[in-house]
């Protein structure tokens, strides 16, 4: 077991880093999971070698603050407490720096144009949606983008959630409970969080519910005030869901949108959340949209590829379906990229090209290539 002694200067300080009733100390105790006096002008930290030296460098942090004079409401201090990590002291304040030894060494910076107007926008709107294919970085960067904002003790938490949408299998056959059935919608929101946060300090933040991960139903009925909300996979909400996650957004809160109008997996002939919320929501003061293309893809260079590919497929089979459509037909239109709508009349086209449509699925009425298991 770990101790480490640190001085305060007088008594104003200690009222100021305690808190009423020390509930800033407390906090500190419980994430951490460290105990802590206070004896003759001094806060004794005891513990775990790595919780005493992260909840003594946060300390550090937070008496910085206080002796530089600059005025500091009682919830900006709670916040650095119980957030557990530094801001500018250690990691980068904004996008594009490098974060501190308690983090990863993972540089957040964008990596084309595009994802430099997605940063910008997060930071500058109230809700942000990033729309483009897979490997683009809208998830990521999201993720990256929360999580230095909580940093800097700019929001309370960070609320991530996920439609649970079925793409060609079905819940029911998985094994397990709920909880087993739902974790694997969720489990690339927990890998971006890993690239971004050490591990230990992502479980002690999901323990305090300063993480929240979870399914977009069990939104419902809530009202988060200084979060940082994202919503992932948008491209798979009904409007109906899309509505009732964008009015969740709370006081002093930000909402970050993203989706892939090419991999929609709503079924049947509902109508995508996304592509409705594009349509109706421009123009609205702090509601911001950001396009990625293919030349955005920043995975593997064979997805840049891949991507190029299907789009070239799609749009080979747009335009036979095209000339196939009856004399006078015209289909009401996105203007989301790529994304087009179903008309029940197309059930009525060629042999040929009901044979096209076959294991291929629907966009908003789109026909898509539907992503196949393993």
């Amino acid at each position: 077991m770990n101790q480490r002694v640190i001085p305060l200067r007088d008594l104003e300080e200690e009222r100021k880093l305690f808190g009423s009733l020390d509930r800033n100390l407390q906090l500190l105790r419980r994430t951490f999971k460290v105990e802590a006096l206070s004896r003759g002008g001094a806060l004794r930290l005891s513990g775990a070698p790595e919780a005493v030296e992260e909840a003594a460098r946060v300390l550090e942090r937070a008496l910085e603050r206080i002796r530089s004079g600059r005025a500091m409401a009682d919830a900006d201090l709670e916040a650095i407490f119980g957030r557990g990590v530094p801001e500018e002291h250690h990691a980068a304040a904004a996008i594009g720096g490098t974060a501190d030894a308690a983090a990863p060494r993972i540089a957040i910076e964008p990596r084309s144009e595009n994802q430099a107007r997605y940063i910008e926008a997060i930071r500058r709107g109230v809700i942000t949606f990033g729309i483009g294919p897979a490997g683009t970085g809208k998830s990521w960067l999201a993720v990256a983008s929360a999580v230095q904002f909580l940093r800097a003790g700019q929001y309370r938490r960070i609320v991530l959630c996920r439609p649970a949408v079925e793409a060609g299998e079905s819940l029911g056959f998985l094994p397990g409970d709920l909880a087993a059935k739902i974790n694997p919608y969720l489990r690339p929101l927990y890998d971006a969080l890993n690239d971004v946060m050490p591990r230990g300090q992502l479980k002690r933040y999901m323990e305090e519910e300063i993480v929240e991960i979870l399914p977009l139903a069990y939104m419902r009925g809530r009202t988060l005030d200084n979060s940082l909300i994202i919503l992932d996979e948008a491209q798979n909400c009904t409007n109906m869901q899309m509505k009732m996650a964008l009015t969740r957004l709370g006081a002093r809160s930000k909402m970050i949108v993203t989706g892939d109008v090419t991999q929609i997996d709503l079924p049947g002939h509902k109508a995508s959340g996304l592509v409705t919320a594009h349509r109706i929501l421009h123009g609205i003061p702090g509601v911001e949209f950001v396009h990625m293309t293919r030349a955005d893809v920043v995975r593997h260079p064979v997805v840049a590829e891949i991507v190029r590919a299907y789009s070239r497929d799609e749009e080979h089979h747009a335009q036979g379906d095209a000339a196939a459509a009856p004399h006078g037909h015209s289909g009401e239109q996105s203007s989301v990229p790529h994304a087009r709508h179903h008309d029940a009349r197309h059930d009525a086209q060629s042999g040929d090209a009901q044979h096209r449509r076959d294991g291929q699925r629907r966009d908003h009425g789109d026909v898509r290539p539907r992503d196949r298991g393993h």
